[in-house]
C-alpha cells in the first residue's frame, strides 16, 4: 500500500510547552485517518504543520513521496485544507467563495464553473449558491468551508475539528461526506475529540501531550477504552 504521507520524529514547541513531541506516523493512500484526543493534545499543531501553516522545529515530512520542506508549493497544490476556524467571506455568495479558492489552484472558466457547482452539490448547498454565508447556520458555513477545500479535487484532504460547534444534522452530513470522498479516491486526515466521530475511520491515532499514545482500528481503540 502506497504511503501518501510519512511523518518522522517531528517536534514543535511554544516556549516551555512542547506541543508535538517526537511524533512519527504514516498515512496510506486512500484511507481515512482520525486523530483523536482532548484539547491541548497537539492535534491542531500537527495538522497545522502538515498543512504547511506551521514549520516543525525538528523532524522530516514526506508528502506524495516529496520532502515537504523543499517542495512546499508543489505539495500545497495537491492538498485540501479545512481549518478549525471557518475561513470564508461572509458578504459574497457561496458560489463566489468557492470560485475564489478554486481559482487559487489555477482553475479557470468552464472547468472552474463545473468544479464549483460540483463542490457545492457535494456539500448540499447548490440551492444556496447565490446566498451570502452571513445568512447561513454554523453547520452550513462549515459545509461551505469544505466545498472551498475540495473544488480543485485534492489528493489529500486535511481537516481540523470539522464538526466543532455545529448541529447534529450538519455533523452527520460532514462525516458522511468524508466517507464519500474516500470512495472517490481522496485520502483524508481529520481531528476530533469525540470518539463517535472516528467510527468510520480506517485507523485512529489517540494523541495526548503531543504524542500518539494509542493506535489501531476504531474497534480496537474502543475495546481498549471501554
Amino acid at each position: 500500500m502506497n504511503k501518501i504521507l510519512e511523518v518522522q520524529h517531528i517536534e514543535k514547541s511554544y516556549r516551555e510547552n512542547k506541543a508535538v513531541d517526537d511524533l512519527s506516523f504514516h498515512v496510506n493512500e486512500g484511507e481515512i485517518l482520525g486523530l483523536l484526543g482532548p484539547n491541548g493534545a497537539g492535534k491542531s499543531t500537527t495538522i497545522s504543520i502538515l498543512s504547511t501553516i506551521l514549520k516543525s522545529d525538528a523532524g522530516k515530512i514526506n508528502v506524495f513521496d516529496l520532502p515537504l520542506e523543499s517542495h512546499i508549493n508543489e505539495i500545497k497544490g495537491r492538498l485540501g485544507i479545512v481549518p478549525q476556524e471557518i475561513a470564508i467571506y461572509e458578504d459574497i455568495s457561496a458560489y463566489r467563495n468557492v470560485a475564489f479558492f478554486a481559482s487559487l489552484y489555477g482553475l479557470k472558466k468552464n472547468e472552474l464553473e463545473e468544479r464549483v457547482m460540483n463542490a457545492l452539490a457535494f456539500v448540499g448547498l447548490e440551492d444556496k449558491k447565490n446566498d451570502a454565508p452571513k445568512t447561513f447556520s454554523g453547520g452550513m458555513k462549515r459545509r461551505l468551508n469544505i466545498a472551498c477545500a475540495i473544488a480543485h479535487q485534492p489528493k489529500l484532504l486535511i481537516l481540523d475539528e470539522p464538526t466543532v460547534g455545529i448541529d447534529p444534522q450538519s455533523r452527520n452530513h460532514i462525516l458522511s461526506s468524508l466517507k464519500r470522498l474516500k470512495e472517490m479516491g481522496t485520502t483524508i486526515i481529520y481531528t476530533t475529540h469525540y470518539m463517535e466521530e472516528v467510527i468510520d475511520a480506517d485507523r485512529v491515532f489517540v494523541m495526548d501531550e503531543g504524542k500518539v499514545v494509542m493506535e489501531g482500528t476504531p474497534r480496537q481503540i474502543f475495546s481498549r477504552v471501554e
